[in-house]
């Protein structure tokens, strides 16, 4: 994609405006990790597509910074207008100190406000000034989508859906009153909720805004007194109407969040004044999500408490039938996983036929299709053969996409979202002649990783940090790594990225200890750049004793069987075919125990 064209727009408005360094996340107002198309403001500025990564624009240069999940894909997609910045290497500068390099001698940094959070821009304001610069600027307009202009999508606008008691588990005046007792306890006037996927479980609504991901354009104030939903009101079904005012929850426009913010504001300001003493009202609360933009609606003069979302914790932990569903879908999920994988081995050994990347992510999808309560993928298929595996977030597109070579690895990262949870699973396989000793014994490391971590046993108060290495410490002897986080948090019918839980080396995950009802993902992998990757992914449920894990097989054709200890040994013999034919219960619903004879087959062959 040529870029040059954009970059001089944007760089004749930033000289219009006296801007001398321009930043463009890649998230939306609410911060989030996967955008609307209307919010894809990162991508059409620079031409690449990845979930994360900020761009960068000053007047004679341009930076894209992206984590290691992206390196190769951002190479490929920049063109010569563009420096990437990779993340997390040695000697490379995070796109905030490059910001602030390019601002020293007095040069003005700005941002759209509403995009970048009021701690990550207390944070960048600090570094631009003791760099030399002016400080960071906050904007009301955004400068790309002016250049974007009436190309730019419009703004989804789907129907709203109310989520049932009985799959949700927990009510909505039960969940606004938990907020509640948070807020009595800080003394606070207000919690502003921001993030979608937090109002979507909060109000037990699902909608369909954002690609793979259950939610809807909305914002939230719940205080003492009150409970209001800001949302576009042409969404709202008569029973998502008759829903939340069963609930007692106000409804107003989406665009009216902010100005109602700044009256609020004002309204407590006014107050204590009245109040002699002063302590008759706490500082609002926000989260350390929420927009730059908020925050300064908010007086941004010490005001507002930020804080990790009391919302977003209690979305984190599972109730008992979120729990339920979770497992009931992984069964049915893996059902599908069981059939697809065997059509394939049967398209490619058998029948000679040539399948390719993106023929394969659609007949998988039109497996999960045929289950009950699935409503529609949980993120894009990862379905990459050969050299294509080693880009850890690869998406095969029609016409550039390969054919799926039997005799080289094949990784396949799929998830869906049901009525009842959300799945992500990846299996890395290899369908014809035996694999060669370098792909064996990085399997073998990899899913020595994935069970090292699956079988811990740890005390209350332990964090996703710390777990992290149980995953890699078998790569690590010899030598190897991968540049991802070994998991994330999993949501129900929701995001299937959800914090503020995960495994890995961000600082965040030292914060937050794991609790019983988190679910997250486990998967550790590794990558040869231009040969193979490889990535094993099961999802966790954290309880008091024990942990739960989906049972779709592994491949016993891509590892060395030689150097596994008992303990090893029984895990495998648990998590491969075994347990789809003798296991009976109420959450399987006979989904496994109906495979038809060729899955069947399929499916022993697979037991070690």
């Amino acid at each position: 994609m040529n870029t040059t064209s954009q970059l001089a727009k944007l760089r004749s408005l930033m000289r219009e405006r006296s801007i001398d360094v321009y930043v463009i996340p890649s998230e939306d107002s609410h911060s989030s990790e996967y955008i609307a198309s209307c919010d894809a403001r990162r991508e059409f500025i620079s031409g690449f597509t990845g979930s994360a990564g900020c761009a960068v624009v000053t007047h004679d240069s341009a930076a894209l910074a992206t984590d290691g999940r992206y390196f190769s894909q951002a190479a490929r997609q920049l063109d010569c207008d563009w420096t990437l910045l990779k993340q997390g290497l040695p000697d490379v500068p995070t796109w905030q100190e490059w910001t602030a390099s390019q601002s020293s001698g007095g040069k003005s940094v700005a941002v759209d406000s509403s995009l970048l959070s009021g701690s990550a821009a207390k944070r960048l304001g600090d570094q631009i000034r003791k760099a030399g610069g002016s400080g960071l600027v906050p904007l009301e307009e955004n400068l790309v989508d002016i250049v974007w202009s009436h190309d730019r999508p419009a703004r989804p606008c789907q129907p709203v859906r109310v989520l049932s008691e009985e799959l949700a588990g927990k009510s909505v005046t039960r969940k606004i009153d938990d907020l509640r007792q948070e807020l009595s306890k800080k003394n606070c006037p207000g919690f502003f909720v921001s993030v979608l996927d937090e109002v979507a479980w909060l109000f037990n609504l699902r909608g369909n805004d954002i690609p793979y991901n259950p939610v809807f354009f909305s914002y939230a104030t719940v205080t003492m007194e009150e409970a209001i939903l800001y949302i576009d009101e042409s969404k709202l079904t008569d029973a998502c109407i008759s829903h939340l005012r069963a609930n007692g929850v106000r409804v107003r426009g989406y665009e009216s969040f902010l100005c109602d913010a700044r009256q609020l504001y004002e309204d407590v300001k006014a107050k204590r004044l009245a109040d002699r003493k002063g302590a008759g009202v706490g500082s609002f609360l926000i989260s350390n999500k929420a927009s730059w933009a908020l925050y300064r609606a908010l007086g941004d003069d010490g005001s507002v408490e930020e804080i990790r979302s009391p919302v977003g914790d209690a979305k984190a932990i599972k109730n008992e039938t979120e729990m339920n569903g979770m497992r009931s879908c992984h069964v049915r999920d893996g059902a599908a996983l069981i059939e697809f994988f065997a059509w394939l081995e049967n398209q490619l050994i058998e029948k000679k036929n040539s399948v390719d990347e993106l023929q394969a992510a659609a007949k998988l999808e039109e497996i999960r299709r045929k289950h009950e309560r699935f409503v529609g993928l949980s993120f894009p298929t990862i379905s990459s053969t050969g050299p294509n595996a080693a880009i850890i977030h690869y998406g095969p597109e029609k016409g550039r996409c390969a054919v799926i070579d039997p005799n080289r690895v094949y990784l396949c990262d799929s998830g869906a979202q049901y009525l009842d949870g959300t799945t992500d699973t990846t299996r890395t396989l290899h369908f014809g002649s035996s694999p060669g000793g370098a792909i064996k014994q990085a399997y073998t490391l990899v899913l020595k990783g994935l069970i090292n971590l699956h079988t811990a046993v740890f005390p209350k108060g332990t964090t996703g940090f710390a777990l992290d290495c149980l995953a890699r410490q078998f790569l690590w002897k010899n030598g190897l790594d991968y540049r991802h986080g070994t998991g994330h948090g999993v949501g129900s019918y929701l995001n299937v990225h959800e914090g503020p839980i995960g495994i890995g080396t961000r600082v965040q995950y030292t914060e937050v200890p794991l609790a019983p009802g988190n679910v997250l993902s486990n998967e550790p992998g590794y990558y040869e750049d231009g040969n193979f990757g490889i990535r094993i992914e099961n999802m966790m449920m954290r309880r008091y004793h024990s942990i739960f894990d989906e049972q779709y097989p592994v491949s016993n054709a891509s590892f060395d069987s030689r150097p596994w200890e008992p303990p090893q040994y029984d895990w495998l013999g648990k998590h491969l075919a075994v347990p789809y034919f003798v296991e009976e219960g109420p959450c399987k619903r006979g989904h496994l125990r109906k495979q038809r004879s060729r899955r069947g087959v399929w499916l022993a062959f697979q037991h070690l």
